[in-house]
């Protein structure tokens, strides 16, 4: 399943039936007068959140979602049917913005939250809806309304409780293998991940949080640089931030400085993100030469007040000791009102 999180649709409702214009014969029935029915109303189109899905893909191919129109009304009264509702289902976390007029129409988090997105036109009445006591015959009728048309713009932003960040191949994969039952895919090159993967940390008494793995980040993300933008606004929905920063001695860079980097791309996309309560991770902590490196990041984060575990992904060190940090600091009132939801790798 390709990972889509931006797409463009146009909506066209549908429009409503004509009224009919008829008059009764029968026999033995003199000046049966008017009984033109009338025209069905229009189908609606309605855009329904369904915890299901994790991409747009499904909508990613040109196309014009099309609502059925109303059936013409006949003779005797009798009136059309209203044309088919169409539900298109999105993601939960769906934004839907009007295109052209650059609105924010609904955002779209919670299962099951549907809207109406184009309204279908109102069918025309027949001649019998004319028919007064100065009118006894009349020979006109309505043509059916047209329905609502609009250019949608749906931006996918997950849903995850905690948000693992970090600059590329400091173990973001290999950390929501070990805590969740992702299957993230692990290679020894920057840039593994290319979607988001998400993951559920599950319990004795089921879910208790939700795990995105977002990609890795780099200086200068927040103009746009490696994979830039399009997965920074993800974070906007995290409640909590897991910030992981390799120990590795090997790598040539000061961990410190890798976490003021990475601070620094967020607060020039959006300096609310950095609200959020955040966990500073060192890990391989299991490589020699790590623990004098996550001794420097822990005096760090103590001066910033961030809570700091030394962690080894691969060799599970720590782990649970930040699955408990994590479940103390997340910000949930309820487990019991989370969505019960089967994990799914969203693949590449």
């Amino acid at each position: 399943m390709k990972f889509v999180d931006e797409v463009t649709i146009r909506v066209e409702a549908g429009s409503g039936g004509n009224g009919c214009i008829s008059f009764r014969r029968e026999k033995y029935v003199p000046k049966g007068g008017p009984d033109g029915g009338n025209g069905g109303d229009g189908a609606d189109v309605y855009l329904e959140a369904d915890p299901q899905k994790f991409t747009l893909l499904d909508l990613s191919f040109p196309q014009i979602i099309r609502a059925g129109r109303g059936q013409h009304g006949l003779g005797k009264r009798k009136y059309g049917k209203k044309g088919e509702d169409i539900i298109v289902k999105v993601p939960c976390g769906t934004l839907v913005w009007d295109a052209e007029a650059q609105g924010l129409i609904v955002d779209l988090s919670e299962p099951g939250q549907r809207t109406l997105i184009a309204k279908g036109g109102r069918g025309g009445r027949g001649n019998a809806a004319f028919k007064s006591s100065t009118n006894r015959a009349p020979r006109n009728a309505e043509h059916g309304k047209p329905g609502e048309a609009k250019l949608l713009k749906l931006e996918l932003r997950l849903l995850a409780d905690v948000g693992l960040i970090g600059l590329p191949n400091v173990g973001k994969s290999t950390l929501i293998r070990a805590i969740s039952r992702s299957h993230a895919k692990i290679a020894d090159y920057s840039f593994t991940t290319l979607a988001p993967n998400l993951g559920a940390v599950v319990g004795d008494e089921g879910t208790l949080f939700i795990v995105a793995d977002l990609p890795g980040i780099i200086e200068g993300a927040s103009s746009g640089a490696g994979l830039g933008l399009r997965f920074l606004r993800h974070i906007k929905r995290t409640k909590l931030l897991v910030h992981l920063v390799d120990l590795d001695p090997k790598v040539d860079r000061d961990p410190v400085q890798d976490f003021l980097t990475l601070e620094n791309e967020m607060k020039k996309f959006d300096a609310d993100i950095l609200t959020r309560p955040i966990i500073v991770v060192g890990n391989k902590i299991d490589v020699r030469g790590a623990k004098a490196r996550a001794m420097i990041l822990k005096r760090f984060a103590k001066s910033k007040k961030l809570p700091f575990v030394a962690i080894s992904a691969l060799e599970g060190n720590g782990v649970d000791e930040l699955v408990e940090e994590i479940k103390k600091r997340l910000p949930i009132k309820d487990d019991k009102e989370r969505v019960q939801w089967h994990p799914t790798k969203i693949k590449t």
